[in-house]
Parts: C-alpha cells; structure tokens; sequence
C-alpha cells in the first residue's frame, strides 16, 4: 500500500504560480512512476504531467511550456510547479502513482494510488 498527499493548492491570479507537492510512501518511491491529474466540475479527470523513475517527463498539450514536474527522490516527493495560470486551469488536481507496465501513462487506469486532491483556483 503506498499513501499519497499532495499539498500546496489555492487561490491564484490569472498569470500567476503555484506549486503543488506530492508525498508519496514507500521505500522505493525512486522507482516510482509518478502522475498529475486534474478535474474540472462536470468533466472528466484528464493527465496533466508524468514523470517516470529516471526523471522523463511528459505534459499535457495544454500545460506544455507552463507546468514542470520534477521529483526529489531524498524526500519522497514530486513537485509540479505551475506558472501562467489560466482561468481554465481550475481543477482538483491528482498526484498518483503508476501501477501497470506498458500502455500509456496519460490514462488514469494506469495509476493504482492516488492521492485526496488538491484544490487550483484561478481568478480571472
């Protein structure tokens, strides 16, 4: 069982940053392939970023060039720092840990743990 809780959601400005972070249990969370999700009220939960063991990342079209993850294995914790906030950005967003080999790491089915949430507001 691997217990995550992100963190560092609120209420931002249009054009302005955020940080969330994700702690994740676990021993080997160094081997973990780690996922951003976010959903909007009425839609469906949607991949925002991933990044795998050896610090690939992959975005989202929508977030690409705004968002960055990174992970710091000696902390057990991957960041996703979001910068140029837009209205349309507002979401709970998920951190998840990937739990299927192969297919794609955009779809949610892939992730086995999940974290609680954490709320992105964007003003416009």
């Amino acid at each position: 069982q691997v217990h995550v809780v992100e963190s560092g959601g609120g209420l931002v400005q249009a054009g302005g940053s955020l940080r969330l972070s994700c702690a994740a249990s676990g021993r080997t969370f160094s081997s973990y392939r780690m996922g951003w999700f976010r959903q909007a009220p009425g839609k469906e939960r949607e991949f925002v970023a991933a990044i795998g063991w050896t610090a690939v990342a992959d975005y989202a079209d929508s977030v690409k060039g705004r968002f960055a993850v990174s992970r710091d294995n000696a902390k057990n914790t991957v960041y996703l720092q979001m910068n140029s906030l837009k209205p349309e950005d507002k979401a709970v967003y998920y951190c998840a840990v990937r739990t299927v080999s192969g297919g794609s790491w955009l779809i949610p089915t892939q992730y086995g743990y999940w974290g609680q949430g954490t709320q992105v507001t964007v003003s416009s």
